[in-house]
């Protein structure tokens, strides 16, 4: 049970996890498509969603500053989500991934659904008054 809670504690398996599981769907998304698009987006999109796990906390750390009143629980997760999925669509249309929507739907929702739900928690820390 402590290797359990260590391992998911790790920073290093949150990375690689989103490199497998996000890559996995990508390449899922393109599968209808002539090898080896479909290993070129899994690639790209797994290296992206594992960079994006690292830095999203510390953007949403940054943005949730930034922010007073009700705009703290919907503009950093709106900013971070608009970000990431431009991100996304310039990089797989760089590299000619066929089916964008597909490829980027499931890792921008979890990104976000992430986000929004850390930001919640959050702006609950700062109270009413800030």
């Amino acid at each position: 049970m402590a290797t359990l809670r260590r391992l998911a504690g790790s920073g290093a398996v949150h990375v690689l996890f989103a490199f497998l599981a996000m890559g996995g769907w990508a390449v899922f998304a393109n599968r209808n498509h002539a090898m080896p698009q479909p290993l070129y987006s899994g690639l790209l999109q797994g290296a992206v969603s594992a960079c994006l796990t690292l830095f999203l906390k510390s953007v949403i750390d940054t943005l949730s500053r930034r922010f007073l009143g009700m705009a703290r629980f919907w503009a950093p997760p709106l900013i971070a989500c608009l970000g990431s999925a431009s991100l996304l669509t310039a990089l797989h249309a760089l590299i000619g991934t066929p089916e964008i929507v597909s490829t980027i739907a499931v890792p921008l929702m979890v990104s976000t659904s992430y986000a929004a739900i850390y930001n919640y928690s959050l702006s609950g820390r700062k109270g009413a008054g800030s």
